[in-house]
């Protein structure tokens, strides 16, 4: 199968689009169709190939946790008409993202190592080790980046102080986040996983917040297998995670960090395959269920199809 890179659809009642990083989204004006393509990024920095399946994966596993979390908060979620899509209510986004972090590790570690002892208002303990779970998750927000730009840590006082969520809208932000993070922890640990890190995005719709966009993938959280984390723990040994870190940790040994003058290394058939393998080895341990790949020759034409007639019943 090819992979979807790029999206030109025109859906009925359909009044703009806006591509994203890795998703494409259509306005229909109450409602909002969200194809998630087989576009990857890193470093804030969308890659030159697509990865097959891993937008199928993403949409599916979202789904998923969608349903298994509706109890703790409303979300946006109507519809998943195609593999790749889901249509769901209009919501006017927070500009944040709500990073809920469980263990030291990714980019919280590089900073803990070269120094820093407080992230986003949230001061570290010292003397902490890499993979080392905290005493309590901690929320580590970011302001939500354009494309191209890079997201930007930002402190619970600085939101408040900025005006992007009010003193009680914050609160219950956090209420959220620290419930959708236990439930998923719960749900991994189940499937032999640890949810390491993560994060949510909420807007309101009606005046009432909702959970948006994707929740507990591959591109959103970092999870380590259960099996063994504590011995290599102990050992000092890097954890065997399915999460995006890999390709991060690829660019940069290949001397990719996103920054001014980098240039991406050569995205091999043999790299663009492992990246999907491992999209659909998580799929697979966090559902318990065998992956069925739509395998479409031209899979924009079959989610035309699809999303047209769900929108015209």
């Amino acid at each position: 199968m090819s992979a979807l890179t790029s999206t030109d659809f025109n859906f009925p009642g359909q009044q703009s689009v806006y591509h994203g990083k890795v998703r494409d989204v259509y306005n229909l004006g109450d409602r909002l169709v969200m194809v998630a393509t087989d576009r990857i990024s890193a470093f804030d920095v969308i890659l030159p190939e697509g990865i097959p399946y891993k937008g199928q994966v993403l949409n599916q596993i979202a789904a998923k946790f969608l349903d298994a979390t509706a109890d703790i908060c409303p979300n946006w979620k109507l519809a998943t008409p195609d593999p790749m899509v889901t249509v769901g209510v209009m919501c006017e986004g927070f500009p944040l993202e709500m990073i809920v972090r469980g263990y030291l590790c990714g980019s919280a570690w590089r900073a803990y190592k070269s120094g820093v002892r407080e992230i986003c208002g949230v001061k570290l303990p010292e003397g902490m080790k890499e993979n080392q779970k905290f005493p309590e998750p901690i929320i580590t927000p970011t302001t939500k980046a354009e494309i191209g730009e890079h997201d930007a840590d930002i402190s619970k006082e600085e939101i408040l102080a900025r005006g992007l969520a009010t003193p009680e809208e914050y609160a219950l932000l956090e209420q959220y986040t620290l419930a959708l993070f236990r439930r998923g922890t719960e749900i991994a640990e189940k499937r032999g996983l640890i949810l390491v890190d993560t994060k949510y995005e909420f807007g309101k719709h009606n005046g009432q917040i909702y959970l948006m966009d994707e929740i507990h993938t591959p591109d959103s959280s970092r999870y380590f297998y259960l099996e063994g984390y504590a011995e290599r723990f102990a050992a000092g040994e890097p954890q065997k995670q399915l999460s995006k870190e890999f390709v991060r940790e690829w660019l940069m040994d290949n001397g990719f960090q996103g920054k001014a003058g980098q240039t991406v290394p050569e995205m091999t058939p043999e790299i663009v395959k492992s990246i999907s393998d491992r999209y659909i080895e998580l799929y697979e341990h966090i559902t318990g269920e065998t992956f069925t790949a739509q395998a479409d020759a031209n899979p924009a034409d079959r989610i035309a199809a699809n999303v047209t007639a769900y929108l015209s019943k």
